[in-house]
């Protein structure tokens, strides 16, 4: 029996989800990023929380409590922080767990923010261990110890800051330790998104993008972005340049299937990476369970990589398990895949 899915991507480039996005692309997304809270689609548990501690803390005229944002990559914890600068109409400043290296690095970001400025975070779970020790005092209690000189005449000095807010985002929040999660007062955890709110998300940067599209053609690439806005925004993009050289302009739902076929994601959004994790589990572990190293091996790809880009959404569609031998395809990956019961 024919695999389905398969033969129509085999020649496909290099896997468009889990490649990261060009500067273009990333220019892009700033403009079609909300600037405010009502603008944001989705995640309307999450809206209600965040929507009345902005307006408790404007109200009370004091910083808001700091917040950690988790969540699988691409639903809008970047966004979000934007957001809540803009609503508290105050400066943010971002950078990422990898890029401070030192403790040094932190003291003038944090000496040069203003009274109730956001400070945020990307990947918080990526501070180093002697970083993390030197932010506490200054979430608690908005103070900074730092060393001079050396030997003998060494001396620490205490330096007050402007009470500020930290916004941390991690997609892998359980890596946090214990004493950096306490520290935040609000822990807010991002769902995948459905297929309305997608299409919404969908119509809203196409008209950004002025870009005239069908509902039919909206709905289409939805179903296809892996309950992710930020998928759901590259696919867009994609599909416009095909419809620019291929057809009219207009985006159908014709011309998107076709285009969306050509970037080879295939009817439920998976990419060619996908597809090949399956077949690996399926052919050469007949279907699992297996350890998570012996399919990165075989796949040449990074444990992180397969851990956070590709499983949260073929966990999603209900195609993976996860258990305590190793991971394991369910029914509907062999189903997916052609196959009605195991390989023997």
């Amino acid at each position: 029996m024919e695999e389905p899915g398969r033969k129509k991507y085999e020649d496909v480039p290099e896997d468009l989800i889990a490649s990261g996005e060009t500067d273009d692309d990333q220019i892009v997304n700033l403009t079609l990023r909300p600037r405010k809270l009502d603008e944001f689609t989705g995640q309307s548990n999450l809206r209600e929380s965040l929507d009345i501690a902005l307006r408790a803390a404007l109200k009370r005229k004091e910083p808001l409590e700091h917040i950690l944002f988790s969540g699988p990559p691409g639903l809008g914890k970047t966004s979000l922080a934007h957001i809540v600068a803009n609503e508290l109409n105050t400066k943010i400043v971002s950078t990422s767990g990898p890029a401070i290296e030192r403790a040094g690095d932190l003291i003038g970001i944090l000496t040069n923010l203003g009274h109730g400025d956001v400070l945020f975070i990307d990947e918080i779970h990526r501070l180093s261990k002697v970083v993390e020790e030197f932010i506490y005092p200054a979430m608690e209690n908005f103070q900074i110890d730092f060393l001079v000189d050396k030997g003998p005449y060494a001396k620490t000095i205490k330096f007050n800051l402007k009470p500020f807010t930290v916004i941390g985002a991690t997609t892998r929040a359980g890596l946090l330790s214990s004493p950096l999660r306490d520290r935040f007062g609000m822990h807010l955890h991002l769902e995948f998104y459905s297929e309305e709110e997608l299409t919404k998300i969908i119509k809203r940067s196409s008209g950004l993008l002025e870009i005239v599209i069908e509902d039919a053609a909206a709905i289409e690439i939805a179903r296809r972005s892996r309950g992710t806005p930020r998928v759901a925004n590259r696919l867009l993009r994609r599909v416009r340049d095909w419809v620019e050289v291929k057809a009219d302009g207009k985006i159908t739902l014709e011309a998107a299937k076709k285009a969306l076929e050509k970037q080879g994601i295939d009817h439920i959004g998976l990419t060619r990476i996908d597809r090949r994790f399956i077949e690996i589990i399926l052919k050469s572990y007949n279907g699992g369970p297996v350890g998570l190293n012996a399919v990165a091996s075989s796949l040449n790809e990074e444990v992180d990589t397969i851990e956070d880009v590709i499983e949260p959404y073929l966990l999603l569609a209900g195609l993976l398990r996860r258990t305590s031998r190793g991971r394991e395809l369910t029914d509907k990956a062999f189903e997916y895949m052609g196959h009605t019961r195991r390989l023997i």
